[in-house]
């Protein structure tokens, strides 16, 4: 999918415009994590809330995890100061790709994360911000980690959360989308 052409050259006017602090259903989502946030860890129940949120599809795959793994693994992510491991720790999931990582990661903390996904990276390529991989699929550590320190950047700029900012620039994708993103018009996990 791609987009029409942006009236923009840099990413700061497009997250000027979209910026809102306005989360939506999410806010209950955010809320119910809290106390997974507190404790240091995931259960299984509350790791299959976030893939309905993000992507239900993956809905089996998340499930395929024992309850240990789930505990062991977000415990591992949540206890370093390493993004590097923690996003390899929760890659060890199944089912947690590194947009469902980028999720878990937002929902759990809405100030220093965003969701990556085709629709930010889309944005983020075509106003040049990003020169690697137009599609906005594939996504390896070192783009995670790119598209991190871009909204963190611009939160401290405007004193927002960085979900704040990642979710300006989801929304200005889908006014300058061109045709739907899979199928529908329905944004997945938003």
């Amino acid at each position: 999918m791609a987009l029409r052409k942006l009236p923009y050259n840099s990413v700061k006017p497009i997250v000027r415009l979209y910026l809102t602090d306005e989360e939506g259903s999410t806010t209950d989502l955010i809320a119910d994590l809290h106390p997974a946030r507190e404790r240091g860890y995931l259960r299984p129940s509350e790791l299959e809330q976030v893939c309905r949120w993000k992507s239900p599809r993956a809905l089996p795959y998340i499930k395929g995890n024992s309850a240990s793994l789930v505990r062991s693994a977000t415990r591992r992510a949540l206890a370093t100061k390493s993004e590097r491991v923690r996003l390899e720790a929760l890659r060890e999931l199944r089912g947690v790709s590194v947009p469902m990582a980028s999720a878990i990661l937002m929902l759990l903390d809405p100030k220093r994360y965003g969701v990556i996904d085709i629709r930010v990276w889309q944005l983020l390529h075509a106003v040049g911000t990003v020169t690697k991989k137009p599609k906005g699929v594939g996504f390896s550590f070192a783009n995670w980690y790119q598209f991190l320190m871009i909204i963190r950047h611009f939160a401290r700029e405007f004193r927002v959360k960085a979900r704040d900012v990642e979710r300006a620039l989801f929304l200005a994708h889908r006014d300058y989308q061109k045709g739907l993103l899979y199928g529908s018009g329905k944004a997945q996990g938003r």
